[in-house]
């Protein structure tokens, strides 16, 4: 929803009629005056509902509709305090003076015939949102930055939270205020101190704005940043459907960055800083005055610590907070330390029973302390963006001691490396790919680059035309967790790949399920048929290591032949011949 004067033609226009050739021929006629965001009603019994969640910038009604007529809509809308004063103009064929009386004293704002005449059309629908966008921008927005100002974001965050509570979203509210603007004030004077607001403000929009950026490096995929300023200087940004509290946080790490870099004013450079609090829907709170109370409570303890931070509300989420930190200063530098090392699981032929090739697994271990659980460090890599120079790591450190294994009389074993989201949108990854190609003394066709299926689903065009250059240079492709990405078997035909793996959330029922039974089956054979070799994950049982013999698996591995190994341990395993 566009409510800048200078976007009008962006606005969102919904249209409920139940003669969908009409709202056609007027779409296509409002496209040919430049507008592009349109919503069509057929059903009116859905169209205040649609305008409820929408949040339109004008809405184009018939009146004349079977089961809800426009009388009703109009009527039920103008009965809601947020729609009160939204632009509604009637389309109607009907000539009775008596109906468009009606639909006056209902709150209509204008009128328009059916057949419409394209140059009226456009000229009512221009005037109205240009009328609308004077009005909003003298009651909504901040004069001095132009931002949706206190109004605006009470409806905002009254609509969000109603949104969030429907559909079982999170969201987050922030709290900014500049420390020591006061001062500040008195210093520079009060003209100098708002060329200081409107810097800030231009500068967290620029942010907002960036939201795509955002998203991400927190993985986020429709995380949705609203910023408003409240008072003096006071700000607030509004998180929608966040996945959790430290999405938030991550979002005033970057806020707080954005505020520091220094200000020119005049013959000035002034550094300031500014005091966060965040407050959590429905973790802290599910009213609109109590998270509002909330985050503005956890800023004023900010600026009593000293401010330039941020806090939450909860102590619990704010102590939680305070030990991923801990934990990613430490991980910043585990690197450099060389305290990260692989562990490797094998992968075993089910017909020979001999251990073919393993896959190797990023295991922490800080120095003088025990392995860190991949859970509490894995996420947080991929959050911080350390999963690049890391992941690069991972693949030169596999394919050494593959190298080594050989030169040490072990039989060559394939060496499947898994890649993240950020290194497979990392240019840096394919150079990489090519220089390890020329230096493994074994041939690239013994690595496994294995993609989790989920990661097909964004962008697949682009991302096969990596895999396709993956492959040139001899590496070998391996989709995992095969099965849970629901859509890529329309894909799988034209897909660059070698292998697949089952994911184990199928193979833990199959000797019970014949659910379980029926998809396996299905993608093993489906495999076989399009050349592709299989890999069952999670084998835990003899009786799942029967089934999947039966169904001409290719290769398995899990905890049934041996969990993930040390280097020294897997060592001993294969010159042992336990396999």
């Amino acid at each position: 929803m566009e409510k800048n004067a200078q976007g009008i033609q962006h606005a969102t226009i919904v249209m409920v009629d139940d003669e969908p050739t009409t709202m056609y021929v007027v779409q296509t006629y409002l496209e040919e005056f430049g507008y592009s965001n349109f919503i069509q009603v057929e059903d009116a019994t859905r169209a205040v509902r649609t305008v409820e969640e929408s949040l339109p910038d004008i809405l184009l009604l018939d009146l004349v509709m079977p089961g809800v007529s426009g009388f009703d809509i109009l009527q039920e809308l103008r009965g809601r305090k947020r729609f009160k004063y939204l632009p509604i103009i009637v389309l109607t064929s009907s000539s009775d003076a008596e109906n468009k009386l009606r639909a006056l004293e209902l709150g209509a704002t204008d009128f328009l015939a059916k057949p419409v005449d394209k140059s009226e059309l456009g000229l009512r629908v221009r005037n109205t949102l240009a009328a609308k966008a004077y009005m909003d921008q003298l009651a909504f927005y901040d004069p001095l930055t132009q931002l949706p100002n206190k109004f605006l974001f009470d409806d905002r965050f009254a609509w969000s939270l109603d949104k969030a509570r429907r559909y079982q979203d999170r969201l987050a509210l922030m709290n900014i205020s500049i420390d020591n603007f006061s001062r500040i004030n008195a210093t520079i004077g009060v003209d100098a101190a708002d060329q200081v607001l409107k810097v800030v403000a231009n500068r967290l929009s620029a942010l907002v704005r960036a939201a795509d950026s955002l998203t991400f490096s927190l993985e986020e995929t429709d995380l949705s940043l609203s910023l408003f300023r409240l008072e003096g200087s006071v700000f607030s940004v509004l998180l929608d459907r966040t996945r959790s509290a430290e999405s938030a946080a991550l979002v005033a790490e970057r806020i707080l960055g954005e505020i520091r870099k220094p200000i020119q004013v005049g013959e000035n450079e002034l550094y300031i800083t500014a005091s966060i609090g965040i407050a959590n829907y429905p973790d802290e709170g599910e009213l609109a005055a109590t998270l509002v109370q909330l985050a503005n409570s956890a800023k004023d303890f900010t600026k009593n610590q000293g401010g330039n931070s941020f806090h939450f509300s909860s102590p619990a989420i704010n102590n939680l907070y305070q030990d991923r930190l801990q934990l990613e200063s430490k991980l910043r530098r585990a690197l450099e330390r060389e305290e990260f090392i692989l562990h490797y699981q094998p992968k075993v032929d089910l017909r020979s029973g001999m251990i073919t090739g393993v896959e190797a697994l990023l295991r922490w271990q800080p120095a003088g302390g025990a392995l860190v659980p991949p859970g509490r460090f894995i996420a947080l890599l991929e959050e911080t963006g350390l999963i690049i120079e890391v992941g690069a790591w991972i693949l030169k450190e596999a394919v050494s001691r593959q190298l080594a294994w050989r030169q040490a009389g072990i039989p060559p074993l394939s060496m499947a490396v898994n890649l993240s989201v950020k290194q497979l949108d990392d240019p840096g990854l394919f150079e990489l790919l090519q220089q390890l190609g020329q230096e493994t003394a074994l041939g690239p066709e013994l690595i496994h680059l294995e993609i989790t299926e989920s990661l097909l689903l964004a962008d697949i065009d682009a991302k096969v035309a990596f895999m396709e250059q993956v492959r040139a240079l001899g590496f070998k492709i391996s989709i995992d967790d095969f099965g849970t990405g629901y859509s890529s078997l329309c894909y799988l035909a034209q897909l660059p790949v070698d292998e697949l793996k089952i994911d184990r959330s199928f193979i833990r029922d199959v000797a019970e399920m014949e659910e379980s039974r029926a998809i396996v089956s299905s993608i093993i054979f489906l495999a076989k048929s399009l050349g592709l070799s299989t890999v069952a994950e999670g084998i835990e049982t003899p009786e799942q290591l029967s089934f999947l013999g039966e169904a001409g698996c290719d290769l398995f591995q899990g905890f049934y032949f041996s969990k993930p190994l040390a280097e020294e341990a897997l060592l001993k395993l294969l010159e042992a011949g336990e396999a």
